[in-house]
């Protein structure tokens, strides 16, 4: 995907307020397996997905607990740092090959404060993580496992294909054991 398709996806900027922010803009690639954000720490760069998928997960004793997955075009950043320069509370571990768009946050607060457009697209980037992070929250907390599954099979269908079970089972919150029978039954 490239990186004016997700900007504009995002909202649409004039072409020189799209230019100083395109400008800002590195590719990078990291491997499978790699952390890209670490809990704890707070992160001084922000990324899209070109390329590849990727999980958000907290550890919590010995288990760790998947809350969200991107996929090419999501942003991928530490709200809590983006917004508070706070220590974040997720990991995010790339499970395919990734190449990835990264701007500085620091470039980023900077553009913000010298152009309009780009500070209402950043307005509109945390509104929209947002409102996704809401819909996951009712989701988990108003519907059964099933329709839970039912409605990731419905949105993202392509995460079946390119993520492991154990962490499907993880981010409806559910046991790998009690996936397989929904998984059973639906079929």
């Amino acid at each position: 995907m490239l990186i004016e398709e997700i900007i504009n996806g995002i909202l649409p900027l004039p072409p020189l307020a799209r230019q100083r922010l395109e400008a800002c803009v590195t590719e990078v690639a990291y491997a499978k397996g790699h952390i890209l954000l670490q809990a704890n720490k707070v992160e001084r760069a922000m990324y899209f997905i070109k390329k590849g998928i990727v999980r958000a997960y907290s550890e919590y004793g010995d288990n760790e607990i998947t809350f969200w997955f991107g996929k090419e075009g999501d942003p991928v950043l530490s709200m809590k740092s983006y917004v508070a320069k706070d220590r974040g509370y997720e990991d995010i571990e790339l499970l395919e090959d990734c190449a990835l768009y990264e701007i500085q946050t620091s470039q980023l607060e900077q553009l913000f404060g010298e152009d309009i457009h780009i500070a209402n697209w950043g307005r509109r980037l945390a509104e929209k993580e947002l409102m996704k992070t809401e819909e996951r929250f009712i989701s988990r907390q108003c519907r059964t496992a099933t329709e839970r599954y039912k409605e990731l099979i419905q949105e993202s269908p392509h995460l079946l294909q390119r993520v492991q079970l154990g962490h499907i089972a993880s981010y409806l919150g559910i046991t790998q054991v009690s996936l397989s029978r929904i998984r059973a039954e639906i079929r």
